[in-house]
C-alpha cells in the first residue's frame, strides 16, 4: 500500500460527493473539532447549527478547516473562512439556497440541531445557517500495490 497526493479535481470530487465532515476551529490557542453535515455548491460548503461553542468560536476566529473522508482511502482537508448567513434581507436568497441543498441530505439537521441538554422553548428558531468559503484543499489517497 502507498499514499499519493490527489489532484485538485479528485479533491473536488470527494468534496462534492460527501456530506459529512469534521469541522475544526480554534480560539485562544485551543482547537475544537466536531462532526458536521454540509452541502457543496461552487466554492462554498453550506452548513447548519444551533448556537453554541463552534458558532461562538468561529465568530471570534473565522479561519476553519474541514476534513472530509471518502471510504477509508481518500482524505481531503479544506481550509477556508466561516461566514454566517443571517436572517436578513441581504442573505435571504443564499439562506434559501443553503436550506434547499441541505434538505436533500439524510438527517441533515441532526449534528447541528440536537443538543445534549434541555433547550428553552422559544417563539422563534435560533438556528444558524453558515458557509465556509473554501480557500485551499489538499488530499491524500491510499492505494493498493507498489509505487
Amino acid at each position: 500500500m502507498f499514499v499519493r497526493v490527489m489532484s485538485r479535481e479528485e479533491c473536488q470530487g470527494v468534496v462534492a460527493a460527501g456530506d459529512l465532515a469534521r469541522l475544526a476551529c480554534c480560539r485562544d490557542d485551543q482547537p475544537y473539532i466536531v462532526p458536521i453535515t454540509y452541502a457543496h455548491s461552487g466554492n462554498r460548503l453550506y452548513c447548519f447549527s444551533m448556537p453554541g461553542q463552534k458558532i461562538d468560536w468561529m465568530r471570534s476566529n473565522p479561519k476553519v478547516s474541514l476534513q472530509i473522508a471518502e471510504f477509508a482511502s481518500n482524505r481531503v482537508v479544506v481550509t477556508g473562512r466561516y461566514q454566517e448567513l443571517p436572517a436578513t434581507q441581504g442573505c435571504h436568497h443564499e439562506r434559501i439556497h443553503a436550506w434547499s441543498l441541505l434538505e436533500k441530505k439524510p438527517n441533515w439537521w441532526e449534528p447541528g440541531g440536537l443538543k445534549p441538554v434541555p433547550q428553552e422553548i422559544s417563539g422563534a428558531s435560533a438556528h444558524i445557517f453558515f458557509c465556509v468559503e473554501m480557500d485551499e484543499m489538499t488530499g491524500r489517497a491510499a492505494c493498493a500495490g507498489e509505487l
